[in-house]
């Protein structure tokens, strides 16, 4: 089955009681390079990762950030919940993604959550935040094209008033290509609640061998193994985990416990680290188990339809948009960017949502341009968006005031141009008229349009006598052109 063909399932059709997770194929192996799941090393990683340098359709590359380093096992947990949650959401495909801290908690695995956990959350955003990628993509024609992105381009956080305090809740954008991909089906389908059993390297060991048992996977009784070199495992898979020479280390020091544990899940039949005879070098075969095969048919041959998917406008109302208008708040006030505030405090959060209670948030740019306006005005230095909610009930009737009177000139344009086309509608039927009339009329209708027009002079008086002459037309012969009101019931 070819990758598109593993893509090709509506989002939609996701069952998040059955909890699968759509990962987008070139985030797919992204991520396998990306994070480092060795603690102490990944802050100390700042070298650019380099994947298939040599193939240009599939050649990527990662700079991660120069202080924080390569993401690590924590920041891969937080990625895969953030993913999860985004393909709960189904289609329309959205591009952002929010969540609480108690619902982040949830998902990574902390059943308590202080200090410690969110500043460890924040760094793994802003480690995935920060590294830059460079890869290919498909585009329309089928041809690959290079993108330039951050997984997360912006991220807008809550925290209760000051920066030492938890982060309360949290909206990630989910890069352009990535998005255009998944609306072109260009993913692959995972057992979200088979990757909870796993740790960080169990669950990037699963996700590459689920693709690729996916992609040989083409009759039932099929008998698939898949083989790949150890050391390339460690690089393309999992971060650049370290390569070492002795098969008893990488089974009962390194790899071993993880490949036992795909196994228990039944994910895995069986493994096999063994040399190859070519160069000596570890090559890892794996067989498929029927947890494979099961939601191999699940997901892709007996795919339900209609399964209900999670509405995202909950949470696009409830923290995604008020987290940027007060971050909004945050850039109008001060005059810096966006991506410059650290953070927004709850209180202005709250505020936000009474304000989007009562406009909608397309309205809240023009609102706070009035509102900081009107402050100026009063020489009142605004310090938090409560400051300037005093200012709502004024914009509100700015808006009706204005809205009334955008309802009345349309009325009237309305009626200028309806009268308009009357008129051009009356001037060629009766000038039609005219031509069908006895040439005793028309020689009386040519000389009372003379007479009127005699006060004109050169190319003018000629046009003029041809107005007046559809004018008396339609005068002396009323009832051979619709009135306005036939006109209209005619149109």
């Amino acid at each position: 089955m070819s990758e598109r063909t593993i893509g090709r399932q509506r989002l939609a059709e996701g069952n998040t009681r059955a909890g699968k997770l759509y990962m987008e194929n070139n985030l797919l192996r992204v991520a396998g390079a990306l994070f480092c799941h060795d603690q102490k090393s990944a802050a100390t990683r700042t070298q650019e990762i380099r994947l298939d340098p040599g193939v240009t359709e599939k050649r990527i590359t990662m700079r991660p950030d120069a202080k924080l380093g390569q993401p690590g096992p924590l920041a891969h947990k937080v990625f895969v919940a953030l993913i999860k949650k985004h393909s709960d959401y189904g289609r329309p495909i959205v591009n952002e993604i929010s969540f609480t801290r108690r619902e982040i908690g949830r998902l990574i695995g902390r059943k308590d959550w202080g200090g410690k956990d969110s500043e460890q959350l924040s760094r793994a955003l802003h480690e995935i935040h920060y590294t830059f990628i460079k890869t290919h993509f498909k585009n329309g024609s089928r041809r690959y094209v290079e993108h330039s992105f951050n997984i997360f381009p912006q991220l807008w956080i809550e925290r209760r008033e000051f920066a030492s305090d938890p982060i309360e809740a949290c909206t990630v954008s989910l890069a352009e290509p990535i998005v255009q991909s998944l609306k072109d089906e260009h993913f692959v389908c995972l057992n979200h609640m088979l990757m909870q059993q796993l740790g960080t390297i169990g669950q990037a060991l699963y996700m590459r061998l689920f693709f690729h048992f996916a992609n040989l996977y083409t009759r039932p009784a099929q008998h698939l193994v898949f083989q790949k070199r150890y050391e390339d495992i460690c690089a393309e898979w999992l971060g650049g985990l370290t390569v070492h020479t002795h098969r008893s280390v990488v089974e009962n020091r390194q790899l071993g416990a993880h490949l036992r544990q795909l196994v228990a899940t039944r994910f895995l039949s069986s493994y096999d680290i063994a040399k190859s005879k070519m160069d000596g070098a570890l090559v890892i075969g794996f067989e498929p188990g029927p947890a494979f095969y099961d939601d191999y048919d699940r997901f892709y041959r007996r795919r339900s339809r209609g399964a209900p998917s999670v509405d995202a406008n909950p949470d696009k109302r409830e923290i995604g948009e008020p987290l940027k208008l007060a971050y909004l708040f945050a850039e109008k006030r001060t005059g810096q960017r966006v991506s410059s505030v650290a953070f927004v405090n709850s209180k202005d959060v709250n505020t936000a949502k009474q304000i989007l209670a009562e406009i909608t948030f397309k309205e809240a740019p023009a609102f706070l341009d009035f509102a900081l306006a009107a402050a100026h005005e009063t020489n009142f230095d605004v310090q938090t968006l409560g400051g300037v909610r005093q200012y709502l009930a004024r914009y509100k009737a700015r808006q009706v005031a204005e809205a009334a009177e955008t309802r009345q000139k349309t009325t009237s344009d309305k009626s200028e141009a309806e009268r308009l086309a009357y008129d051009r509608y009356r001037r060629q039927q009766a000038q039609t008229l005219f031509q069908s009339l006895p040439s005793r009329e028309q020689q009386v209708i040519d000389e009372m349009a003379e007479r009127a027009a005699v006060r004109f002079n050169g190319s003018l008086r000629a046009s003029m006598r041809g107005v007046y002459r559809a004018q008396i037309t339609a005068q002396r012969h009323p009832n051979d052109i619709m009135t306005l009101d036939q006109w209209r019931l005619a149109a």
